[in-house]
């Protein structure tokens, strides 16, 4: 165990509040992670994540956009979010997950609930604090992090206060996030981000490389060439997997017909949707929101 800047921190150390399918859970995630472990796509959780950076660097993709991130940064992600974590090549990167699920509506306090958890619905999904503000926030993580070690009968009570009370003060000094993406390095690689996010926000269009290229300026060549090396995938591959993780979302939260869900996600027609779902899910779409071992994936994933 170490203390660094006010934040305890164990290697491999975690707390567990109930399951993820209770209408209330905690997972504080205490590890590190690689580069080697880098995903090769961007996914989604049925419950809320919020990543803590206990290192020099990292950088989250979130719906496409780039966000470089430094030590005890903190990015808060709603359910459904699409996201994936990059850490760079090197000694393994130390951080803190904690997944969570806590019921906001038909309680006594749904209204204070709610405004809490606006801190997960800002435009930019990541917190940095000044080291006064530091202190003050990372503090309750302490408590958590001390009680999770304690067998008092009362402890998950304990760690639920402890973690509202962490949200609300996240909430109220919410003014004071220093945070700024700045201004994307004009490179091939940030060029390529910029056309991600693009491509996130407009998936619904009927999106091609030739119209890409006119709109970011490039040749269909150099974009391709130079969009596989960042993101691994081709520009269609790309599209299609940014659809079809759409459509996982509205499959499993939804009750939307599955014809629907495929002209609302951009596909031209319910046979090409049928050959994408089943190229990248290896299942039928009507079979996948049945499915409940999908489900449950998605619910035990930790970054």
């Amino acid at each position: 165990m170490n203390y660094s800047e006010g934040l305890l921190y164990e290697q491999a150390y975690a707390i567990r509040v109930n399951q993820e399918q209770d209408s209330l859970f905690y997972y504080f995630d205490y590890d590190v992670r690689s580069y080697a472990i880098n995903m090769e796509f961007q996914h989604f959780h049925p419950f809320y994540e919020l990543f803590i950076l206990l290192d020099e660097n990292a950088s989250h993709i979130i719906e496409g956009k780039y966000y470089p991130l430094k030590m005890y940064d903190m990015v808060f992600l709603k359910p459904t979010r699409l996201h994936k974590t990059e850490y760079p090549p090197g000694p393994p990167v130390k951080r803190l997950i904690i997944n969570f699920y806590m019921p906001q509506k038909e309680t006594p306090f749904s209204r204070s609930l709610e405004r809490i958890f606006s801190v997960f619905d800002g435009e930019v999904p990541v917190f940095r604090f000044s080291l006064e503000h530091q202190k003050q926030i990372f503090s309750l993580l302490n408590d958590i992090f001390t009680q999770g070690k304690n067998p008092d009968p009362i402890r998950d009570l304990t760690i639920h206060t402890k973690f509202v009370e962490f949200l609300y003060t996240v909430y109220m000094e919410r003014r004071h996030n220093i945070y700024e993406r700045g201004i994307m390095p004009d490179t091939s690689e940030f060029r390529i981000y910029t056309i991600t996010a693009w491509i996130h926000e407009n998936y619904r269009q009927n999106i091609t490389l030739e119209m890409l290229a006119e709109r970011f300026n490039m040749s269909p060549y150099y974009l391709s060439h130079q969009f596989r090396r960042v993101t691994g995938f081709t520009v269609v591959s790309y599209i299609q997997l940014t659809r079809i993780r759409n459509v996982q979302q509205l499959l499993l939260y939804t009750d939307k017909k599955i014809t629907e869900i495929a002209e609302d996600c951009g596909f031209a027609s319910f046979s090409q949707f049928n050959r994408t779902f089943n190229k990248f899910c290896s299942i039928s779409p009507s079979a996948y929101r049945t499915h409940t071992d999908y489900a449950g994936r998605l619910a035990t994933y930790t970054e």
